[in-house]
């Protein structure tokens, strides 16, 4: 089973060092792919000297940021022509363990097709954060839960691991959204395209250096994301039922790992 872990980079030189070198440790025969979105600060740079140490490390480097869920859209297509069975989601500042990376992909080899990293399922945590931001993750980790029937605990979580072959019938140049909507429309896709998926409990930290990249931007257009889709869940539905036909049951197994 080859692996790929793909990493999004903007500003991260002063993270790519460690993180490339624990997933290497952690997954000695995975590839690693990371995706520069035009770094003034030279990760692309220093991923190229690293590459002379690190085998299966690779690069594409992109000219201007462009967007999470494009990085990752490119990175899995990449994957697929390359010939990786897993394609696996990181951060590069940290707040995923690359430690954790064995555990996160054990479930493919059993037959998932989605490995969600929660920090929602027992055994997960989040530590030092303040109150609001838990009521704000878990409070929107449940309403796209609802609205979209997704059955999981922590949609919004970035750690995670695909099989290629939900990968290819996924339609991935369909999918559009970015930061939270990108990992809420990929766990609503893979539900649609009867995927199974496990959840599995990790630490999530808050970086240690660096710049985080999140906003309220990124917040706002997750909610009215899921609330669109939720509309469109619920009109087809109503469809359904206006032509006497109950709507096609999903097949997904969901299960948990603690």
């Amino acid at each position: 089973m080859r692996v790929l872990v793909v990493i999004p980079t903007f500003n991260e030189a002063e993270n790519i060092d460690r993180v490339v070198a624990a997933t290497h440790a952690a997954l000695p025969d995975a590839g690693i792919l990371v995706v520069d979105d035009g770094s003034p600060d030279g990760t692309a740079e220093r991923v190229e000297e690293l590459r002379e140490r690190h085998r299966d490390l690779h690069l594409l480097r992109r000219e201007k940021k462009s967007g999470l869920g494009s990085a990752y859209r490119t990175g899995f297509r990449w994957g697929m022509e390359h010939g990786y069975d897993v394609m696996v989601e990181m951060d590069a500042d940290l707040s995923h363990d690359p430690g954790a990376l064995p555990e996160l992909i054990a479930p493919i080899a059993q037959g998932h097709e989605v490995v969600i990293g929660s920090r929602y399922v027992p055994g997960g945590s989040i530590p030092k954060w303040k109150l609001h931001r838990h009521l704000l993750s878990k409070g929107g980790n449940v309403f796209a839960s609802v609205v979209l029937g997704l059955r999981v605990a922590d949609s919004t979580a970035g750690f995670r691991a695909y099989a290629a072959t939900l990968l290819s019938r996924m339609a991935l140049d369909t999918v559009r959204a970015e930061g939270y909507g990108f990992q809420i429309e990929m766990t609503y896709r893979a539900r649609q395209a009867g995927a199974s998926i496990v959840e599995v409990p990790i630490r999530f930290v808050d970086r240690e250096v660096g710049e985080s990249k999140m906003s309220s931007a990124i917040v706002v257009e997750a909610f009215f994301l899921v609330t669109w889709w939720g509309l469109l869940r619920a009109l087809g539905a109503a469809w359904h039922l206006a032509r006497g036909r109950r709507p096609a049951r999903e097949k997904v197994a969901v299960s948990r790992h603690s």
